[in-house]
């Protein structure tokens, strides 16, 4: 049995559409879990009680944490640490292997413009603290011999079905096809690297299925090179036949937002990952397993092609 922890998210999905190259014992867990796959097993549970995660990891070979709290600095750090310590003690009991997907808040920003998997671990947001915390959690039980453990790490992500939880497609690809001005965070004239979510989906699962993968840390396969904010922009704009029409949501704009919109206020603090380069490498993963990640354009590409029909105004 392969067990995902917090299943409905899109990285959660295509992780289970991956997973079928594996086995076909897979377990959803969530509040309200729906089946991907027609084999898929279904599982009911409130991942915020100790119980319940025990009874979901029961039977499992491999666990995969995919969970999202809500996006609050506070809800995370009530919510995040105790989980993991339930899911590791899981882990442990039943003999699980734990795959853990994470992103890269807990890094330097003085390092952004060049990670990969030794870049230093010194968060400035409230949210970067909570996920160094809990990537510290993981990779020190794993290296007590308590459990088997990877942290399967990606940069912001964009792809085919990101709702609400994807900035890019919130920010850009729907305001341009809706004949409005894409909003971009920080500064236009900085390289931003985005993992495509199938890419991410196959890799989370090829490393839960590769004895050796495990007791380290992964970047999962992005791009590289990747686009300017304004790039980005021209290149999403001429996709849906759009002019790119844009404009800037400076830190004080989202600031004064921020006491209008929760989620506003909750980017704040986060803006600093768009005044710099913000560029993932992913060689270590492609290096070990020949993966070549789906290209900026032919991403963009499926995206408008599974998600958004071509307009005509200019």
């Amino acid at each position: 049995m392969q067990t995902i922890l917090g299943s409905g998210g899109i990285i959660a999905t295509e992780l289970a559409k991956a997973l079928k190259a594996y086995t076909d014992a897979i377990r959803l867990v969530s509040r309200n879990p729906e089946k991907v796959n027609p084999t898929d097993q279904l599982h009911l549970a409130d991942l915020t009680k100790t119980d319940e995660v025990q009874k979901a990891v029961e039977g499992s070979e491999v666990v995969y944490v995919t969970i999202g709290f809500p996006y609050n600095a506070k809800v995370w750090k009530a919510l995040w640490p105790p989980f993991i310590d339930d899911v590791i003690s899981a882990c442990e009991d039943h003999n699980s292997r734990l795959v853990f997907f994470d992103n890269i808040y807990m890094y330097d920003p003085a390092y952004l413009n060049d990670m990969t998997e030794e870049t230093p671990i010194h968060p400035s947001s409230k949210k970067g603290k909570v996920r160094a915390i809990v990537a510290n959690k993981i990779l020190n039980a794993a290296a007590e011999g308590r459990i088997k453990a990877l942290i399967a790490r990606c940069a912001d992500y964009y792809g085919p079905g990101v709702g609400k939880n994807g900035i890019l497609r919130e920010t850009v690809f729907k305001n341009l096809h809706q004949g409005k001005k894409a909003n971009w965070l920080g500064s236009l004239q900085f390289k931003h690297s985005f993992t495509y979510t199938p890419d991410a989906g196959k890799a989370t699962a090829l490393l839960g299925n590769t004895e050796d993968a495990y007791n380290q840390v992964w970047h999962l396969p992005t791009a590289s090179d990747p686009p300017t904010g304004k790039e980005w922009i021209e290149r999403i704009a001429q996709a849906l036949g759009v002019s790119p029409r844009y404009q800037l949501a400076s830190r004080f704009t989202v600031r004064v937002l921020g006491l209008f919109v929760p989620i506003m206020k909750e980017l704040v603090e986060m803006i600093y990952q768009y005044d710099r380069d913000y560029i993932f490498q992913s060689g270590k993963f492609e290096s070990r397993f020949d993966f070549r990640p789906t290209p900026y354009e032919q991403g963009i590409r499926e995206i408008v092609e599974a998600d958004f029909k071509k307009v005509d105004y200019l």
